[in-house]
C-alpha cells in the first residue's frame, strides 16, 4: 500500500513523463508543494485521466472545473459509497458516515444534525466565535516568532468544534488529535500514528463519544450530539458508524477551517499586492474569505465510485471504478478561473469555487467555516499591520487534507497615534 512510497525518491518533472505513468496520488506532491506543473498537464492533455498503477489502486482524476461539476452532481452515476476518499480503509475497520451514503440514508441523517450550523445558529454563535478570537489574537506575542498552526489555527477551530459538540472545554486538544488521527492511515498516504495506534485512539474516541451520548440523551441541547441522540435517523447507529460520523463532523469541523486559517497567512505573504489591497479596503473580506478557500482548497480531493459502466467525456468507466475529483486542480482551472495561482482578493467569481462540493453533498458547515474566517480578518486587521511568514510552512503529508503542520511568523503591531 501508501507505505510503498519511498521517501528517499525524487519526485520527478511530470512533462517528462508518458502520461499513463503520471500519479497524482503520491502524498508527497502536497507534502513538497510540488502539485501544481503535474494538475497543469493532466488539465491540458488528459483531463479525464486514468492512473492504472498507484499505491492506492487504479483509478480515474476528474481535474477540470466544469467536469469535477458534474460528476460531483450526477450522484445517480457516481456514488458517494463506500468512502469518499481515494484509498481503501482496511476491511476489519471501515466506518460509514453520512458523506460517504446515498440517497435516503443520506438525506435523513444530513438533516438531523443540520441544525448545529443553520443560519440562526450561526448568527447566535458569531457573538462567541468574536469573543473568543479576541482573546486568542490578544494572548498572542508580538515582534517575536512563534508558530502560527497551532497557537490560532488549531486553537481557534478547536474551540469552535468545542461548541459545536458541546465538549468538555478543558479536554478540547482531543478533537484536533483525533481529526489528525482519523485522516492518517493508508487510505490518504499519511503515517503520523501506525495503523494500531490509529484504531486504539480511535476506539477511545468512540468511547468518549458514547458517556456524552448517554448524557445528552438525558438533557439535550442543540449540538450535534442531542442532535443525533435524538433523531430516528441515528437510532439503529452501530459503533463503526456512530465512529464514521464523528470523524466526518470532526475533521469537517477542523481541518478545512483551521487550513484555510493558516494557508490565508501565507498566501498574502505569497502576494504582498492582495495584502496592501485588503489593509486599503477591509471591506473585501468576505469575497477574500472565498477567495483563500479557493486558493488554499483545504481538501485536495473527494471520490466518487462508478454505478454502471458508462462513457464520461469520451472515457469508458466500469462499475467499481474509483473517480476522483481533484478540487485542488478545479480551483486553479484557466477555465474557469483568470490567472489562478494569484491569489486576487476582489476576483469576482471566488465564491464559485468547488472547495465545498457541489450538490447533494455540498459542505454542510461551509457558511460556518466562512464566518470564522470573516471574523479572524476583521479582528486581525484591528490589531496588527502585518503578520509576517519567516519561512516556508511545513506542511501535511497526505493526498486527502492540504494543510500545514507548522508556520512561523512573527506579528508587527499597528503604529499607535501621536
Amino acid at each position: 500500500m501508501a507505505e510503498a512510497l519511498a521517501d528517499e525518491r525524487e519526485l520527478p518533472n511530470p512533462y517528462d513523463l508518458p502520461l499513463e505513468a503520471i500519479d497524482v496520488s503520491d502524498p508527497r506532491l502536497l507534502e513538497q508543494d510540488a502539485w501544481r506543473p503535474y494538475f497543469a498537464r493532466l488539465r491540458d492533455e488528459a483531463p479525464v485521466h486514468y492512473c492504472a498503477d498507484s499505491a492506492f489502486g487504479p483509478y480515474w482524476s476528474i481535474t477540470r472545473f466544469d467536469d469535477i461539476k458534474a460528476v460531483d452532481m450526477n450522484h445517480h452515476a457516481f456514488s458517494s459509497e463506500p468512502t469518499i476518499i481515494l484509498g481503501d480503509p482496511p476491511q476489519d475497520f471501515r466506518t460509514r458516515s453520512f458523506i460517504g451514503t446515498d440517497g435516503k440514508t443520506h438525506d435523513e441523517e444530513r438533516k438531523a444534525v443540520q441544525p448545529a450550523v443553520a443560519p440562526r445558529q450561526l448568527a447566535n454563535l458569531e457573538p462567541l466565535i468574536r469573543q473568543r478570537v479576541a482573546a486568542i489574537l490578544d494572548a498572542l506575542p508580538v515582534e517575536e516568532a512563534f508558530d502560527w498552526v497551532p497557537a490560532v489555527s488549531i486553537e481557534l477551530t478547536t474551540q469552535m468544534l468545542a461548541t459545536l459538540f458541546d465538549f468538555p472545554f478543558e479536554d478540547r486538544h482531543l478533537l484536533p488529535y483525533w481529526s489528525d488521527v482519523a485522516t492518517s492511515g493508508s487510505a490518504t498516504g499519511s503515517h503520523k500514528v501506525s495503523e494500531e495506534k490509529r484504531r486504539q485512539e480511535l476506539n477511545a474516541m468512540l468511547d468518549y463519544f458514547y458517556r456524552l451520548w448517554k448524557e445528552r440523551e438525558a438533557n439535550p441541547g442543540n449540538d450535534f450530539i442531542s442532535l443525533m441522540a435524538q433523531s430516528p435517523a441515528f437510532a439503529a447507529m452501530d459503533p463503526m458508524t456512530f465512529m464514521g460520523q464523528l470523524n466526518l463532523l470532526i475533521i469537517g469541523g477542523n481541518d478545512t477551517t483551521r487550513n484555510s486559517i493558516s494557508g490565508g497567512v501565507y498566501a498574502l505573504n505569497q502576494f504582498p499586492e492582495a495584502y496592501a489591497k485588503l489593509k486599503a479596503e477591509p471591506a473585501l473580506i468576505p469575497n477574500m474569505v472565498a477567495e483563500i478557500i479557493r486558493w488554499q482548497t483545504p481538501l485536495a480531493h473527494m471520490r466518487r465510485t462508478v454505478k454502471e459502466d458508462l462513457t464520461f467525456q469520451g472515457q469508458q468507466m466500469k462499475a467499481g471504478d474509483k473517480v476522483v475529483m481533484w478540487y485542488v486542480s478545479g480551483n486553479r482551472d484557466e477555465r474557469a478561473f483568470e490567472d489562478p495561482d494569484r491569489l486576487i482578493i476582489d476576483r469576482p467569481n471566488a465564491r464559485g469555487h468547488v472547495s465545498f462540493g457541489y450538490g447533494v453533498h455540498r459542505c454542510m458547515g461551509n457558511r460556518l467555516g466562512e464566518m470564522q474566517l470573516r471574523v479572524l480578518w476583521e479582528e486581525l486587521l484591528c490589531r496588527f499591520e502585518h503578520i509576517e511568514v519567516l519561512a516556508e510552512p511545513e506542511r501535511v503529508r497526505s493526498n486527502f487534507v492540504k494543510g500545514y503542520a507548522s508556520m512561523p511568523v512573527m506579528l508587527h503591531p499597528k503604529a499607535r497615534a501621536a
